[in-house]
């Protein structure tokens, strides 16, 4: 996958290191100089010193062949143009934009931003439901509140464990995306079978999360 990251600073770099990880092929822009050679010495990643809201510079740093757009300078205005110059001008499928002030959150996503990041309130909702229920997090919404990425601890008493994951209902539009089990990662298959202690990773739509929990956990409180 081709993607551009616009703004290298912590998120944007460290973004990008996960990425080049994962083997994906990398552009950068940023507009501090420095922050670009420091960038180009440690990522293997073309980048461009220039600003990302300028579309001959977009241009340059390859954005009419890039999958995804990841606009994450420490400016929602910047951010916000930035994607919209990505979908409006040159057809980008997928935008995804670092919202720094959560009162834009609302504005992003009605002005075509495919998944704004709101840091703050993810981290907020983090702790707001591990305070309610420990074992079932609402991680982040996608697509316009449409799609919802849930994590799930199983508890001992959980109906699905040492269950077959192709023997468990879920509700309607939910997957089991991976299983995180002590220090290994494992993207369950049909004859994957659930442990006590595996902390689920799992898409549904929303309002299904209810239901996702009733399902791996047998209760909901």
């Amino acid at each position: 996958m081709f993607i551009l990251i616009v703004g290298a600073g912590k998120v944007g770099y460290f973004l990008a290191r996960r990425l080049v990880q994962g083997r994906h092929i990398l552009s950068i822009v940023d507009k501090d100089r420095a922050v670009c050679e420091d960038a180009a010495k440690k990522l293997e990643a073309m980048v461009i010193c220039g600003d990302g809201c300028d579309p001959d510079v977009l241009e340059d740093a390859g954005v009419g062949r890039a999958d995804v757009v990841a606009a994450v300078t420490g400016s929602d205005q910047e951010n916000l143009i930035i994607c919209q110059l990505a979908k409006e001008r040159f057809n980008v499928k997928r935008t995804l934009a670092k919202v720094n002030d959560s009162a834009n959150e609302h504005t992003f996503a009605e002005l075509g931003v495919d998944a704004p990041i709101d840091s703050t309130r993810i981290i907020a909702k983090i702790i707001e439901e591990e305070t309610s229920f420990s074992d079932f997090v609402n991680l982040m919404s996608f697509k316009r509140g449409k799609l919802a990425i849930v994590r799930v601890d199983l508890p001992k008493d959980s109906p699905v464990i040492d269950k077959e994951v192709k023997g468990i209902r879920l509700p309607v539009n939910s997957v089991l995306v991976s299983i995180l089990r002590k220090d290994e990662v494992i993207v369950p298959k049909g004859d994957t079978v659930l442990k006590q202690g595996d902390d689920i990773i799992a898409l549904t739509i929303t309002g299904n999360e209810q239901e996702l929990l009733k399902a791996l956990l047998g209760k909901y409180e």
